[in-house]
């Protein structure tokens, strides 16, 4: 499952870190958006000096990966506290 429509598009750092803010704005609770915002502005700064294409493809690829599985995870798991282990 794709987290947002658009992810096929995405061929720059900039569209892809437009398209995850847009990620992080699905995610249940001020903290946790807060938290991932934070994280994907620090990737993208700690990034900026990449210049090999293939890298940056999959550097691109890769974080619409993990984008899919933390919203899969916070968003199938948002309403059953049982499946999350930080809350125990």
């Amino acid at each position: 499952m794709v987290p947002l429509p658009g992810s096929e598009l995405v061929r720059t750092p900039v569209q892809l870190y437009r398209y995850l803010l847009r990620c992080c704005k699905l995610l249940p609770g001020a903290d946790m958006q807060s938290h991932y915002r934070h994280a994907v502005r620090q990737s993208y700064n700690s990034h900026t000096d990449e210049d090999d294409p293939d890298r940056v493809r999959m550097i691109i690829q890769r974080a619409i990966s993990d984008a899919d599985w933390i919203l899969n995870k916070y968003i199938k798991n948002s309403g059953s506290p049982s499946h999350d282990k930080t809350r125990r």
